[in-house]
């Protein structure tokens, strides 16, 4: 019998097995385990944290102080750049002082008027002192005259025009008299001193004050700082630029004080108290977490205190969960910058299991 063509012979099974089919409690499992897993996720992004508050809705705040001149005039040096550190007292910037020392200069010489015033009120009240002792001997010659010229009028020696003249002499030093007196009281007068400056005359007072205002002014054409802190804002000062009175000029960041304003949910506020501990996040810095406080809850809503508060007065109105704003203090020194206005986020333990 021939050989059998080796390519008419049937081939081998050469094909994989067939895979086990997969049993059905495996297929129950997944379809019941995805939609359990996806629940209980659920759960725990509502109810995987007891007793804690969050919001991202937070941002850093720091006291900005703003720096301007008491008096006006042109800037003629600035001592700081943007962002140089400063400590309370530093200079900042200086103002062209010939008007301020002109007045200093006006305000002294103010002074010596009042006092050489003064002092010539003086000689003329003992000028006039004498005169007028001169004067009461006038009229005391002038009555003696009088009472001489009486007698012999009255034993029919004398006449009328004598008698006349007498009397007439008497009046007139009367009057001289009298008149200086007047001078006498009114320089006094002038002399005189009030209940609010005692022992000082009131021009002399008016004059010293106008000198104390006036060294004042030239003390402050020296900008000082007022607080601690970190310069900004130093673009606007520029040498030979007037700088008007009251107008800020620059801005000082403080580094103390520095707080997170945070806006919760009004559903969040249930449970939440002054004092409870937070935990702070900064977006700028990853890796920084900062211990803190409830300090105080806001008194209002943000839309309460906005330009134009929203009136749902409306039919088509929708009920829209309100944002109150939350203090938080910091109570931990930071090992990186802050910068005002970082966003930040908190979390705030109410101990609501």
């Amino acid at each position: 019998m021939a050989e059998a063509d080796p390519q008419t012979m049937p081939l081998a099974d050469t094909a994989a097995p067939a895979k086990k089919p997969v049993p059905r409690w495996r297929k129950a499992l997944l379809m019941l385990g995805v939609p359990v897993l996806i629940v209980a996720c659920g759960l725990y992004y509502w109810f995987g944290h007891p007793g804690e508050v969050a919001t991202d809705n937070a941002y850093l705040k720091l006291d900005i102080v703003s720096v301007a001149s008491e008096v006006p005039g042109k800037i003629t040096k600035v001592h700081v750049k943007e962002n140089q550190i400063v400590k309370a007292g530093d200079i900042l910037f200086e103002i062209d002082p010939s008007e301020y020392e002109n007045a200093v200069s006006q305000a002294n010489a103010q002074i010596a008027a009042a006092q050489a015033r003064v002092t010539a009120l003086g000689a003329d009240v003992d000028a006039t002192a004498a005169d007028l002792a001169g004067a009461r001997d006038d009229l005391a010659l002038a009555q003696a005259n009088y009472r001489r010229e009486k007698e012999l009028m009255d034993r029919g020696f004398n006449t009328r025009a004598r008698m006349d003249a007498a009397t007439h002499a008497v009046a007139s030093a009367r009057d001289q008299l009298q008149a200086l007196q007047a001078d006498v009281a009114k320089a006094k007068a002038q002399l005189a001193t009030g209940s609010q400056v005692p022992g000082v005359n009131p021009e002399v007072a008016a004059g010293r004050a106008a000198l104390s205002q006036a060294r004042l002014n030239l003390d402050r054409t020296v900008v000082r700082a007022p607080v601690d802190g970190r310069v900004t804002q130093v673009s606007r000062l520029n040498v030979g630029q007037s700088a008007m009175a009251a107008l800020p000029m620059l801005s000082i960041v403080r580094d103390e004080g520095a707080r997170v304003e945070a806006n919760f949910k009004e559903t969040d506020l249930t449970q939440m108290r002054p004092g409870q501990k937070a935990r702070i996040t900064f977006d700028a810095y990853p890796d920084l977490e900062l211990t803190g406080h409830v300090d105080s809850i806001g008194a209002g809503t943000g839309s309460e205190f906005s330009v134009l508060p929203a009136q749902n007065a409306t039919g088509n109105w929708v009920k829209i969960t309100q944002r109150v704003p939350v203090r938080i203090a910091i109570d931990q020194k930071s090992s990186r910058p802050l910068i005002s206005g970082l966003s930040t986020e908190v979390t705030v333990y109410t101990g609501d299991e």
